[in-house]
Protein backbone atom coordinates (compact mmCIF):
# COMPACT_ATOMS: atom_id res chain seq x y z
CA UNK A 1 0.00 0.00 0.00
CA UNK A 2 1.29 3.59 -0.65
CA UNK A 3 1.62 6.09 1.38
CA UNK A 4 -0.65 8.31 0.67
CA UNK A 5 -3.40 5.45 0.70
CA UNK A 6 -2.05 3.98 4.24
CA UNK A 7 -2.71 7.85 5.74
CA UNK A 8 -5.90 8.38 4.13
CA UNK A 9 -6.98 5.27 5.53
CA UNK A 10 -6.01 5.93 8.90
CA UNK A 11 -7.76 9.66 8.90
CA UNK A 12 -10.69 7.61 8.50
CA UNK A 13 -10.64 6.52 11.93
CA UNK A 14 -12.09 8.81 14.87
CA UNK A 15 -9.00 8.34 17.86
CA UNK A 16 -9.91 11.52 19.57
CA UNK A 17 -8.65 10.80 23.18
CA UNK A 18 -10.38 12.75 25.89
CA UNK A 19 -8.29 14.19 29.17
CA UNK A 20 -11.14 13.67 31.81
CA UNK A 21 -11.24 10.08 31.04
CA UNK A 22 -10.80 7.27 34.15
CA UNK A 23 -9.75 4.30 31.30
CA UNK A 24 -6.89 3.85 29.01
CA UNK A 25 -6.90 4.26 26.23
CA UNK A 26 -9.06 7.34 27.06
CA UNK A 27 -11.24 6.64 24.55
CA UNK A 28 -12.96 3.34 23.51
CA UNK A 29 -12.94 4.09 19.74
CA UNK A 30 -9.07 4.51 19.47
CA UNK A 31 -9.52 0.83 19.95
CA UNK A 32 -10.07 0.49 16.42
CA UNK A 33 -7.22 1.56 14.89
CA UNK A 34 -5.10 0.42 17.33
CA UNK A 35 -6.72 -3.07 16.49
CA UNK A 36 -6.05 -1.96 12.46
CA UNK A 37 -2.37 -1.47 13.27
CA UNK A 38 -1.94 -4.49 14.92
CA UNK A 39 -3.47 -6.32 12.21
CA UNK A 40 -1.42 -4.61 9.53
CA UNK A 41 1.90 -5.79 11.09
CA UNK A 42 0.36 -9.12 11.29
CA UNK A 43 0.02 -9.21 7.44
CA UNK A 44 3.05 -7.99 6.58
CA UNK A 45 4.57 -10.98 8.58
CA UNK A 46 5.87 -8.89 11.17
CA UNK A 47 5.74 -10.41 15.13
CA UNK A 48 3.37 -7.90 17.33
CA UNK A 49 1.37 -8.06 20.03
CA UNK A 50 -0.70 -4.91 21.31
CA UNK A 51 -2.08 -5.38 25.04
CA UNK A 52 -5.17 -4.28 27.17
CA UNK A 53 -3.80 -0.92 27.46
CA UNK A 54 -3.76 0.00 23.22
CA UNK A 55 -0.35 -0.35 22.82
CA UNK A 56 0.87 -1.89 19.58
CA UNK A 57 4.29 -3.58 19.23
CA UNK A 58 6.00 -4.89 16.26
CA UNK A 59 9.57 -5.78 15.67
CA UNK A 60 11.36 -6.68 12.45
CA UNK A 61 14.60 -8.76 13.32
CA UNK A 62 17.90 -7.68 11.44
CA UNK A 63 19.40 -9.55 8.82
CA UNK A 64 23.01 -8.68 8.94
CA UNK A 65 25.67 -10.94 11.04
CA UNK A 66 27.04 -7.17 12.53
CA UNK A 67 26.31 -6.66 15.50
CA UNK A 68 24.10 -3.23 15.68
CA UNK A 69 22.24 -1.09 17.57
CA UNK A 70 18.47 -2.01 18.09
CA UNK A 71 16.18 0.96 16.69
CA UNK A 72 12.76 2.02 17.67
CA UNK A 73 10.35 4.31 15.92
CA UNK A 74 7.64 5.34 17.89
CA UNK A 75 4.17 7.20 17.09
CA UNK A 76 0.86 7.78 18.74
CA UNK A 77 -2.59 7.22 16.71
CA UNK A 78 -4.77 9.20 19.00
CA UNK A 79 -5.57 12.96 17.70
CA UNK A 80 -6.66 15.95 19.96
CA UNK A 81 -9.04 16.85 21.92
CA UNK A 82 -9.07 20.52 20.87
CA UNK A 83 -11.24 19.20 17.56
CA UNK A 84 -13.92 17.10 16.14
CA UNK A 85 -11.81 13.77 14.49
CA UNK A 86 -15.13 12.48 13.37
CA UNK A 87 -16.21 12.14 9.69
CA UNK A 88 -12.86 13.19 8.56
CA UNK A 89 -13.25 14.17 4.93
CA UNK A 90 -9.81 15.22 3.81
CA UNK A 91 -8.85 16.71 0.11
CA UNK A 92 -5.43 16.61 -2.12
CA UNK A 93 -4.60 19.99 -3.82
CA UNK A 94 -2.28 18.86 -6.47
CA UNK A 95 0.59 21.05 -7.08
CA UNK A 96 -0.44 24.02 -4.38
CA UNK A 97 -0.05 27.19 -6.13
CA UNK A 98 0.69 29.29 -3.42
CA UNK A 99 -2.89 30.63 -3.42
CA UNK A 100 -5.02 31.26 -0.61
CA UNK A 101 -6.95 27.70 0.03
CA UNK A 102 -10.68 27.72 0.51
CA UNK A 103 -11.62 25.04 2.62
CA UNK A 104 -15.35 25.84 3.74
CA UNK A 105 -17.60 28.65 1.92
CA UNK A 106 -19.86 27.98 4.59
CA UNK A 107 -17.92 28.68 7.62
CA UNK A 108 -15.54 31.06 5.69
CA UNK A 109 -12.80 28.68 6.38
CA UNK A 110 -9.61 30.17 4.69
CA UNK A 111 -6.11 29.06 4.58
CA UNK A 112 -4.37 32.33 3.67
CA UNK A 113 -0.88 32.26 3.02
CA UNK A 114 0.19 35.44 4.52
CA UNK A 115 -1.23 34.21 7.99
CA UNK A 116 -0.08 30.37 7.30
CA UNK A 117 3.24 30.44 6.40
CA UNK A 118 4.43 27.41 6.42
CA UNK A 119 2.37 27.44 3.25
CA UNK A 120 5.06 28.62 1.50
CA UNK A 121 7.43 25.76 2.00
CA UNK A 122 4.34 23.63 0.51
CA UNK A 123 4.37 25.46 -3.31
CA UNK A 124 4.30 22.99 -6.31
CA UNK A 125 3.73 20.22 -3.74
CA UNK A 126 0.87 17.88 -3.23
CA UNK A 127 -0.85 19.04 0.07
CA UNK A 128 -3.89 17.54 2.01
CA UNK A 129 -6.26 19.52 3.68
CA UNK A 130 -9.64 18.98 5.55
CA UNK A 131 -13.16 20.42 4.75
CA UNK A 132 -12.81 22.94 7.53
CA UNK A 133 -14.61 21.29 9.76
CA UNK A 134 -12.46 18.69 11.57
CA UNK A 135 -8.75 18.42 12.16
CA UNK A 136 -6.80 16.17 9.66
CA UNK A 137 -4.96 13.63 11.98
CA UNK A 138 -1.46 14.29 10.77
CA UNK A 139 -0.33 14.72 14.31
CA UNK A 140 0.16 11.69 14.64
CA UNK A 141 -1.49 9.45 11.58
CA UNK A 142 1.34 10.92 9.06
CA UNK A 143 4.03 9.16 11.55
CA UNK A 144 2.00 6.66 12.02
CA UNK A 145 1.64 6.05 8.25
CA UNK A 146 5.31 6.64 7.57
CA UNK A 147 6.45 4.20 9.83
CA UNK A 148 3.96 1.28 8.06
CA UNK A 149 5.74 2.32 5.24
CA UNK A 150 8.91 1.94 6.29
CA UNK A 151 7.70 -1.58 7.59
CA UNK A 152 6.56 -2.72 4.48
CA UNK A 153 9.38 -1.70 2.71
CA UNK A 154 11.99 -3.88 5.21
CA UNK A 155 9.21 -6.72 4.82
CA UNK A 156 9.32 -6.74 0.85
CA UNK A 157 13.21 -5.62 0.49
CA UNK A 158 14.69 -8.51 2.53
CA UNK A 159 18.05 -7.32 1.15
CA UNK A 160 17.78 -3.84 2.64
CA UNK A 161 20.58 -4.35 5.36
CA UNK A 162 19.39 -3.64 8.90
CA UNK A 163 19.52 -4.46 12.29
CA UNK A 164 16.39 -4.79 15.16
CA UNK A 165 14.37 -2.43 14.40
CA UNK A 166 10.73 -2.00 16.85
CA UNK A 167 8.07 -0.26 16.16
CA UNK A 168 5.27 1.41 18.79
CA UNK A 169 2.17 2.58 18.02
CA UNK A 170 0.65 4.51 21.35
CA UNK A 171 -2.62 5.73 22.63
CA UNK A 172 -3.39 9.35 24.57
CA UNK A 173 -0.13 10.63 23.85
CA UNK A 174 -2.62 13.83 23.30
CA UNK A 175 -3.56 14.24 26.45
CA UNK A 176 -0.35 13.56 28.16
CA UNK A 177 -0.75 9.81 28.74
CA UNK A 178 1.05 8.50 26.08
CA UNK A 179 3.25 6.08 27.78
CA UNK A 180 1.76 5.78 31.18
CA UNK A 181 1.71 1.91 30.98
CA UNK A 182 4.39 1.75 28.44
CA UNK A 183 6.54 -1.14 29.56
CA UNK A 184 9.76 -0.13 28.42
CA UNK A 185 11.15 -3.31 28.14
CA UNK A 186 9.20 -4.51 25.20
CA UNK A 187 10.58 -2.44 22.96
CA UNK A 188 14.05 -3.80 23.65
CA UNK A 189 15.72 -0.87 21.96
CA UNK A 190 19.46 0.87 22.71
CA UNK A 191 18.03 4.07 21.41
CA UNK A 192 14.48 5.50 19.02
CA UNK A 193 13.16 8.73 17.45
CA UNK A 194 9.56 9.49 17.61
CA UNK A 195 7.62 10.68 14.31
CA UNK A 196 6.40 13.19 15.79
CA UNK A 197 7.18 17.04 14.54
CA UNK A 198 5.89 19.24 11.95
CA UNK A 199 8.15 19.87 9.32
CA UNK A 200 10.51 17.21 7.34
CA UNK A 201 14.05 17.79 8.16
CA UNK A 202 13.22 18.84 11.63
CA UNK A 203 15.22 16.96 14.65
CA UNK A 204 14.11 18.26 17.82
CA UNK A 205 15.98 17.31 21.03
CA UNK A 206 14.69 19.57 23.58
CA UNK A 207 10.92 20.01 24.92
CA UNK A 208 9.33 21.99 27.58
CA UNK A 209 9.41 21.16 30.94
CA UNK A 210 5.98 20.92 32.09
CA UNK A 211 3.41 20.90 35.25
CA UNK A 212 -0.53 21.20 35.26
CA UNK A 213 -1.65 22.91 37.57
CA UNK A 214 -5.46 23.51 39.49
CA UNK A 215 -6.59 26.39 40.96
CA UNK A 216 -9.72 26.05 43.42
CA UNK A 217 -11.37 29.29 44.68
CA UNK A 218 -13.35 29.49 47.34
CA UNK A 219 -16.18 32.09 47.63
CA UNK A 220 -18.82 33.06 49.83
CA UNK A 221 -21.99 33.16 48.70
CA UNK A 222 -24.51 35.66 49.84
CA UNK A 223 -27.95 36.44 47.94
CA UNK A 224 -26.78 39.25 46.13
CA UNK A 225 -29.36 41.69 47.03
CA UNK A 226 -27.73 41.38 50.63
CA UNK A 227 -24.36 41.29 49.49
CA UNK A 228 -22.30 44.11 50.66
CA UNK A 229 -19.34 43.23 52.37
CA UNK A 230 -20.10 39.75 52.83
CA UNK A 231 -20.13 37.88 49.14
CA UNK A 232 -16.74 37.14 47.82
CA UNK A 233 -17.64 35.74 44.61
CA UNK A 234 -14.91 33.40 43.71
CA UNK A 235 -15.45 34.47 39.43
CA UNK A 236 -13.78 37.45 40.38
CA UNK A 237 -11.54 36.13 42.70
CA UNK A 238 -10.06 34.63 40.17
CA UNK A 239 -9.65 36.65 37.41
CA UNK A 240 -7.82 38.50 39.98
CA UNK A 241 -5.59 35.84 40.54
CA UNK A 242 -5.07 35.17 36.94
CA UNK A 243 -3.88 38.94 36.63
CA UNK A 244 -1.60 38.78 39.62
CA UNK A 245 0.55 35.89 36.85
CA UNK A 246 3.19 37.74 34.44
CA UNK A 247 0.61 38.69 31.36
CA UNK A 248 3.50 38.27 28.96
CA UNK A 249 4.03 34.95 30.29
CA UNK A 250 0.69 33.23 27.88
CA UNK A 251 0.86 31.04 24.90
CA UNK A 252 -0.07 34.73 22.54
CA UNK A 253 2.93 36.21 23.17
CA UNK A 254 5.47 33.19 23.59
CA UNK A 255 7.33 31.78 21.07
CA UNK A 256 10.66 29.29 20.21
CA UNK A 257 12.73 29.28 24.25
CA UNK A 258 9.94 31.71 25.68
CA UNK A 259 7.89 29.68 28.43
CA UNK A 260 4.15 30.15 29.35
CA UNK A 261 1.02 29.84 31.79
CA UNK A 262 -2.14 28.81 29.49
CA UNK A 263 -5.12 29.23 31.44
CA UNK A 264 -7.25 26.37 29.62
CA UNK A 265 -9.86 25.92 31.13
CA UNK A 266 -12.27 27.31 33.59
CA UNK A 267 -15.43 26.48 35.29
CA UNK A 268 -17.32 28.36 38.36
CA UNK A 269 -20.09 29.95 40.09
CA UNK A 270 -20.51 32.38 42.79
CA UNK A 271 -19.58 30.00 45.67
CA UNK A 272 -16.67 27.88 43.46
CA UNK A 273 -14.27 28.10 40.68
CA UNK A 274 -11.85 26.24 39.34
CA UNK A 275 -8.91 26.92 36.97
CA UNK A 276 -6.63 24.56 35.02
CA UNK A 277 -3.42 25.84 33.72
CA UNK A 278 -0.47 24.36 31.93
CA UNK A 279 3.32 25.38 33.15
CA UNK A 280 5.85 25.25 30.88
CA UNK A 281 8.99 26.36 30.06
CA UNK A 282 12.32 25.12 28.25
CA UNK A 283 14.57 26.46 30.87
CA UNK A 284 14.11 24.07 34.77
CA UNK A 285 15.26 27.20 36.84
CA UNK A 286 12.41 29.48 35.13
CA UNK A 287 9.98 26.25 35.45
CA UNK A 288 10.84 26.41 38.90
CA UNK A 289 10.11 30.10 38.85
CA UNK A 290 6.84 29.93 37.30
CA UNK A 291 5.82 27.10 39.70
CA UNK A 292 6.56 29.71 42.62
CA UNK A 293 4.58 32.19 41.18
CA UNK A 294 1.59 30.76 41.30
CA UNK A 295 2.20 29.74 45.10
CA UNK A 296 3.08 33.32 45.45
CA UNK A 297 -0.41 34.71 44.05
CA UNK A 298 -2.32 32.34 46.12
CA UNK A 299 -0.82 33.60 49.28
CA UNK A 300 -1.37 37.00 48.43
CA UNK A 301 -4.92 36.41 47.71
CA UNK A 302 -5.40 34.12 50.85
CA UNK A 303 -3.73 36.93 53.05
CA UNK A 304 -5.81 39.51 51.43
CA UNK A 305 -9.17 38.09 52.24
CA UNK A 306 -7.70 36.59 55.37
CA UNK A 307 -8.81 32.70 55.00
CA UNK A 308 -8.08 29.92 52.48
CA UNK A 309 -9.69 31.37 49.67
CA UNK A 310 -7.22 29.75 47.18
CA UNK A 311 -5.69 26.60 46.82
CA UNK A 312 -2.89 25.36 44.67
CA UNK A 313 -2.39 22.10 43.25
CA UNK A 314 1.00 21.41 41.05
CA UNK A 315 1.71 18.46 39.41
CA UNK A 316 4.79 17.91 36.80
CA UNK A 317 3.84 16.36 33.85
CA UNK A 318 6.95 15.86 32.19
CA UNK A 319 10.63 17.09 31.58
CA UNK A 320 13.40 18.25 28.89
CA UNK A 321 14.61 15.16 27.56
CA UNK A 322 17.92 17.42 26.35
CA UNK A 323 19.41 17.14 29.80
CA UNK A 324 19.41 13.18 29.34
CA UNK A 325 19.95 13.32 25.52
CA UNK A 326 23.42 14.81 26.06
CA UNK A 327 25.44 12.26 26.73
CA UNK A 328 23.76 10.45 23.87
CA UNK A 329 24.38 13.30 21.08
CA UNK A 330 25.54 11.03 18.27
CA UNK A 331 21.72 9.72 17.70
CA UNK A 332 20.97 13.49 16.96
CA UNK A 333 24.25 13.44 14.71
CA UNK A 334 22.67 10.45 12.90
CA UNK A 335 19.71 12.07 12.07
CA UNK A 336 21.67 14.88 10.93
CA UNK A 337 23.70 13.11 8.36
CA UNK A 338 20.45 11.29 7.16
CA UNK A 339 18.30 14.74 6.96
CA UNK A 340 21.97 16.21 4.76
CA UNK A 341 21.91 13.09 2.64
CA UNK A 342 18.20 13.44 1.95
CA UNK A 343 18.86 17.20 0.13
CA UNK A 344 17.83 19.39 3.54
CA UNK A 345 19.11 21.48 5.80
CA UNK A 346 18.60 19.92 9.23
CA UNK A 347 16.48 22.61 11.02
CA UNK A 348 17.33 22.59 14.96
CA UNK A 349 13.98 23.73 17.02
CA UNK A 350 12.78 23.42 20.82
CA UNK A 351 9.87 21.48 20.93
CA UNK A 352 7.14 23.91 22.23
CA UNK A 353 4.97 21.13 23.65
CA UNK A 354 6.12 17.03 25.10
CA UNK A 355 6.56 13.58 23.04
CA UNK A 356 6.19 10.21 23.63
CA UNK A 357 9.90 10.59 23.04
CA UNK A 358 10.74 12.81 26.08
CA UNK A 359 9.10 10.43 28.39
CA UNK A 360 10.68 7.33 27.16
CA UNK A 361 13.99 9.35 27.35
CA UNK A 362 13.72 9.78 30.60
CA UNK A 363 12.78 6.17 31.10
CA UNK A 364 16.03 5.21 30.00
CA UNK A 365 15.39 4.85 25.95
CA UNK A 366 17.12 8.12 24.12
CA UNK A 367 14.48 9.31 21.62
CA UNK A 368 14.64 12.39 19.67
CA UNK A 369 12.01 13.81 17.26
CA UNK A 370 11.69 14.01 13.78
CA UNK A 371 9.75 15.81 11.10
CA UNK A 372 6.67 14.33 9.00
CA UNK A 373 5.41 16.72 7.40
CA UNK A 374 2.26 17.76 8.88
CA UNK A 375 1.75 21.73 9.81
CA UNK A 376 -1.15 23.49 11.57
CA UNK A 377 -2.04 20.67 14.19
CA UNK A 378 -5.09 20.38 16.39
CA UNK A 379 -7.46 22.38 14.00
CA UNK A 380 -9.43 22.76 10.67
CA UNK A 381 -6.08 24.04 9.38
CA UNK A 382 -4.35 20.99 9.66
CA UNK A 383 -2.61 19.98 6.44
CA UNK A 384 0.00 17.40 5.58
CA UNK A 385 2.43 17.98 2.39
CA UNK A 386 2.50 14.40 1.10
CA UNK A 387 5.96 15.51 -0.76
CA UNK A 388 7.72 15.91 2.68
CA UNK A 389 5.89 12.49 4.24
CA UNK A 390 7.93 10.90 1.11
CA UNK A 391 11.30 12.65 2.29
CA UNK A 392 10.65 11.87 5.81
CA UNK A 393 10.24 7.72 4.92
CA UNK A 394 13.68 8.24 2.74
CA UNK A 395 15.11 10.08 5.99
CA UNK A 396 14.16 6.99 8.42
CA UNK A 397 15.81 4.55 5.61
CA UNK A 398 18.53 6.52 5.68
CA UNK A 399 18.97 6.51 9.24
CA UNK A 400 18.08 2.93 9.58
CA UNK A 401 21.31 2.29 7.04
CA UNK A 402 23.62 4.09 8.96
CA UNK A 403 23.00 2.57 12.16
CA UNK A 404 23.56 -0.63 10.34
CA UNK A 405 26.84 0.24 9.59
CA UNK A 406 27.79 1.52 13.16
Amino acid sequence: MKLVERFLEYVKYDTQSKPESNTYPSTDKQWHLARKLFADLKTMGVQSTIDEYGYVIGTIFGNTLKKTPKLAFIAHYDTSPDASGENIKPRIIHKYDGLKIILNNENDCIMDPAIFKTLSRGINHDLIVTDGSTLLGADDKAGVAEIMTIVEFLTVNPSFPHGDITVVFTPDEEVGNGTKYLDISKINADFGYTLDGSCVGEIAFENFNAASVVVTINGKSVHPGSAKNMMINSISVACEFDCLLPQLMRPEATEKYEGFNHLHGINGVCEKTTMAYLIRNHDKNIFERQKQDFHNAADFINKKYGYTACEINIEDSYYNMRDKLEASMYIVDIAKEAIVEAGLEPIIEPIRGGTDGARLTFLGLPCPNLGTGGYNYHGPFEYADINEMMISVEIVKKIISKVANL
